[in-house]
């Protein structure tokens, strides 16, 4: 199913918290003025002491009281904290257009922050997903009162929403219209039946992407907009720092994200973009990867989608936070955790793992040849092989694809409880994709990084989505989803211009946008590879034809004989990153 984004916030999983104590000072209806004239609404928490103090915000389109126990929580621990909605969004004046006025309104919001009595002169930020997207476009605007941004699960818009490699999501609509009018949505937006009809009625009826605001019923969203921009062109550039940007970060910055996260890309997109630049201060940017999804890059869960983690992955987020904000504006110690600037959690072995630098992770890379018996790649008990030597003489393996076959997306409609570990869910058995199986693991063995998957491919259709899947399967047979990628054909060259495929040719693809993870893959698991073509709901729906993807209709669909070649002179592999 490709990547889950799930951009919502504090309504994903909150704590419980007590009454608020005499010691706490409130004031709602906080009236923040911009630089053209429109107040934006904040609620206001902290302590109440005579003293100055330093100030936490949160710029969100989910509607401030979302946030409501974290704000309790640090002004109870010493931090004036304000709830500010975006402009147009629950009690904020304006109109809400998603990613385009952040960078100026947060600019704007610190410096008034800074400027009121009850704040010592220091502003930072604290939120996760779009709330952490925000933190990166207010620094843009260097705002001389930012002390550190804390950063979780950042979106990039471009890169991992509302497309990833210009495949839009079906959750663009249910996102847009969560973030409709100025109230909040919460119990729409979370209402899974509702949404999964939507998108079957789409699906199923073979109708055409654009018009999927029309099947939910919301038209007032911006999502013909997106859909005028299908790769990252300058209307998303604007949503981004340029290299310059990057180079004059003059401040310290924690990123957290997570395997699972779904906006994962975007965060280490930032991260990574920053390691690349000329700024100093690259040296006090820390990352943490945790073994969760993206509601637990700010809330950590123990068990979720069929996966189990150990004790160790129970990170308190909110003494992360404010260790981190004691160290960089009071003075206190380093984060006893952040014992160096990468902190990775290990799967499989449960526990965490240190570096100075993703580089810096002592991983060699491991290729696996892809190999078969003529026609035994086609399912899972007559697989192809993932081997260590490259191919010699071999025959190509093939599959058909027919994008009117929607009987391999139908258990996607029912309730999917345990994602990443069901196999009837990642695997399917009709042959209309092709398995691939290492050897057994003669040793526990950590696999950190990001893999890279290269396919020589043949095909008679002008385009289609490919999706990627690498699972760990078990001695008991158990299966575990490890990391995915998906490419559209046009796109094989470069993001940003297509090219079709013309039939015949055998064209090399790339596939190197996997998801990062870190496991320790156990001894006599095996590696299991799937290729196959994207046919699901939850995505924008590619009929093959070589036109605009969200014009297609059923109508339009052409019936795809895929050739995946493996030999000598086309040496398809899976690239791996092994800890030694």
């Amino acid at each position: 199913m490709g990547r889950l984004l799930a951009f919502s916030d504090e309504h994903a999983g909150s704590e419980q918290t007590e009454q608020v104590e005499k010691n706490i000072d409130f004031e709602w209806g906080l009236k923040i003025p911009m630089r053209d004239g429109v107040r934006l609404n904040a609620t206001l928490y902290r302590p109440k002491s005579s003293q100055p103090t330093p100030v936490i915000f949160t710029l969100t389109p989910y509607i401030a009281d979302s946030y409501h126990p974290r704000a309790l929580y640090f002004a109870r621990q010493g931090y004036a904290f304000a709830l500010v909605d975006c402009r147009g969004r629950g009690n904020s004046e304006g109109e809400f257009e998603p990613f385009i006025n952040e960078s100026h309104d947060g600019h704007d919001i610190v410096e008034w922050l800074a400027a009121q009595p009850w704040c010592d002169g220091q502003v930072t930020m604290w939120g996760g997903s779009y709330a952490g997207f925000d933190q990166w476009m207010t620094l843009r605007e260097k705002p001389a009162q930012l002390k550190t941004i804390v950063p979780a699960a950042a979106a990039h818009p471009g890169v991992d929403f509302p497309f990833s490699n210009n495949i839009f999501y079906s959750y663009d609509i249910q996102w847009l219209t969560h973030t409709s009018g100025q109230t909040g949505q919460t119990n729409l937006f979370g209402e899974w039946s509702f949404w999964r009809e939507k998108f079957a009625e789409y699906f199923e009826g073979g109708k055409p992407f654009k018009e999927l605001d029309q099947i939910v019923g919301n038209l007032g969203t911006h999502f013909q907009t997106w859909l005028q921009h299908p790769t990252p062109d300058a209307y998303w550039d604007q949503m981004a720092l340029s290299g310059e940007d990057y180079d004059r970060i003059a401040i310290p910055i924690l990123t957290i994200t997570g395997h699972y996260d779904g906006d994962q890309p975007g965060a280490l997109h930032f991260y990574r973009q920053h390691m690349a630049s000329d700024s100093p201060a690259k040296q006090e940017h820390y990352l943490v990867i945790g073994p969760w999804d993206h509601p637990g890059t700010r809330t950590p869960a123990r068990e979720f989608g069929g996966l189990k983690f150990g004790e160790a992955s129970m990170l308190d987020m909110n003494e992360l936070h404010k260790a981190w904000f004691d160290w960089r504006m009071k003075g206190g110690p380093r984060p006893e955790f952040l014992k160096q600037r990468v902190a990775y959690y290990l799967m499989g072995a449960e526990e965490w793992k240190y570096a100075g630098s993703l580089e810096a992770i002592p991983s060699q890379p491991w290729r696996l040849y892809l190999n078969a018996s003529p026609g035994q790649a086609n399912e899972v008990f007559h697989s192809g092989r993932l081997e260590g030597t490259r191919p010699g003489s071999s025959q190509p393996d093939r599959y058909v694809y027919d994008p009117l076959d929607i009987s391999s997306a139908q258990l996607e409609m029912e309730e999917i409880k345990d994602y990443y570990t069901d196999q009837r869910f990642m695997l399917n058995l009709s042959g209309d994709g092709l398995v691939y199986h290492s050897a057994p693991f003669s040793e526990d063995t950590e696999i950190t990084g990001y893999a890279k998957f290269v396919a020589w491919i043949e095909m008679d259709v002008p385009d289609t989505d490919f999706q990627v899947t690498l699972s760990e399967i078990l001695l008991d047979g158990s299966h575990i989803l490890l990391t995915q990628d998906m490419l559209r054909a046009r796109y094989r060259y470069s993001l940003r211009q297509e090219r079709l495929v013309t039939t015949g040719e055998v064209n090399r693809y790339e596939f190197d946008d996997f998801m990062f993870f870190s496991r320790r893959i156990a001894k006599g698991s095996r590696l299991r590879l799937v290729i196959n073509c994207l046919n699901s709901m939850n995505f924008e729906k590619n009929y093959n034809s070589g036109g605009v993807v969200a014009d297609e209709t059923a109508r339009d669909a052409r019936r795809a004989q895929v050739i995946l070649h493996h030999d000598e002179d086309h040496p398809s592999y899976l690239e791996l990153p092994v800890v030694r």
